[in-house]
């Protein structure tokens, strides 16, 4: 199971790879792509670029700072993002490529993690449309047949309206709990996109 925490990385950092690619691919540098992420709109990645930009204006190195929040960092996704700033630091690497790379890997995986969303979800609609319909229709026949059969009380006994009305009722509520449950099904099965 996925934490919560790598869940927030990983919901922001397509964001975080695109805006970068894009900004330093028109000449802005890493330091003021991570300001720029620094100052809001990604959540978790947000208040991390935050910290590091933070502590480089302290005068601790921006290496150093990148590779303290790689270490806390839950995604695998995020490490390699992290990783990759590190590298075209020390090793003058060409980011704009790698991010092209890992964007397009990102947006690959969400693309998997919504089909196959998707691919769990065929049918329940289905599912709830014929409980919610279905269900009522039945008992509300079962809930006039005292009066269809009236007169054929002396062929076989039925029971009284009130046992009847008890057992719509019963069968309603439990129809309501089904939809229910089968609506929970599909709000935990939600892929955090």
């Amino acid at each position: 199971m996925i934490s919560v925490a790598a869940q927030d990385e990983d919901r922001e950092l397509l964001y975080v790879i695109r805006t970068m690619e894009v900004m330093m691919g028109s000449g802005i540098g890493l330091e003021g792509a991570i300001t720029s992420i620094s100052r809001g709109g990604y959540g978790c990645i947000s208040s991390d670029f935050q910290k590091v930009m933070v502590n480089t204006r302290k005068g601790k190195g921006l290496v150093e700072e990148l590779r303290r929040i790689q270490k806390r960092a839950k995604s695998d996704a995020y490490k390699r993002l992290l990783n990759t700033m590190i590298e075209n630091i020390i090793s003058n690497t060409d980011i704009v490529k790698t991010l092209k790379n890992q964007g397009g890997r990102e947006e690959e995986k969400r693309t998997e993690k919504v089909e196959k969303y998707i691919e769990e979800l065929s049918g329940l609609p289905e599912t709830l449309l014929s409980i919610g319909m279905i269900s009522p229709i039945i008992l509300a026949i079962l809930a006039i047949t005292p009066q269809m059969m009236a007169g054929a009380g002396d062929i076989m006994p039925l029971p009284d309206a009130d046992s009847i009305g008890s057992i719509v009722n019963g069968g309603l509520f439990v129809t309501v709990v089904m939809m229910a449950m089968i609506g929970m099904k599909a709000h935990t099965k939600d892929p955090g996109l």
